[in-house]
């Protein structure tokens, strides 16, 4: 009835052919290869074109294609920068949050300051001014967010604190936006 294996129900036909297991080869071990057998060299490792990079088990032997100095770089020279983990994200989130509120206070706070600034500067001036203290958080978010990409995630933050810093809206937070 039952040949007395518990997997009959996983197993193929010829599944019992020794040279389908591991380690064991068609060929027996203590045969000779050819004595008249020329030896052939190896041949020279892979070469990959212009603009690609090997990677996987034995990436290391796989060469760029040379043409010229700048496609010799080894694979360990490229810095390159996978997706932002979960702290990261939620740093730059919340970052680029206070840079929108920075914008907005600007504006706030400046509009406040616009009957008191026509005594020293001109009405345009004074717009100009304005708007580029609007337009600075965003401006310094999205350079740092774009110059930094293939740096490391500390560089970013420190980028990303140090222009938090600088740009406080001073106007809003020294007349404050209901009244002095």
């Amino acid at each position: 009835m039952t040949t007395g294996r518990n997997d009959d129900a996983l197993s193929w036909d010829g599944d019992d052919d020794p040279t389908l297991d591991l380690g064991v080869s068609a060929e027996p071990d203590d045969v000779d290869p050819d004595p008249d057998a020329v030896d052939v060299d190896p041949a020279p490792a892979p070469e990959l074109p212009k603009g690609y990079t090997a990677v996987g088990k034995g990436s290391e032997t796989v060469g760029a294609a040379a043409t010229g100095a700048a496609a010799s770089t080894s694979v360990e020279s490229r810095a390159e920068r996978g997706p932002m983990g979960n702290g990261e994200l939620i740093a730059v989130g919340v970052l680029g949050g206070v840079y929108a509120l920075f914008a907005i206070g600007w504006i706030i706070g400046g509009l406040r300051l616009q009957g008191t600034a026509a005594f020293l500067v001109s009405s345009v001036g004074y717009q100009v001014s304005l708007w580029l203290a609007v337009l600075a958080p965003v401006v310094w978010f999205v350079t740092v967010f774009s110059l930094t990409r293939q740096s490391r995630a500390w560089v970013r933050l420190v980028w990303l604190i140090a222009g938090a810093v600088l740009l406080l809206p001073w106007p809003f937070i020294m007349v404050g936006a209901i009244g002095q």
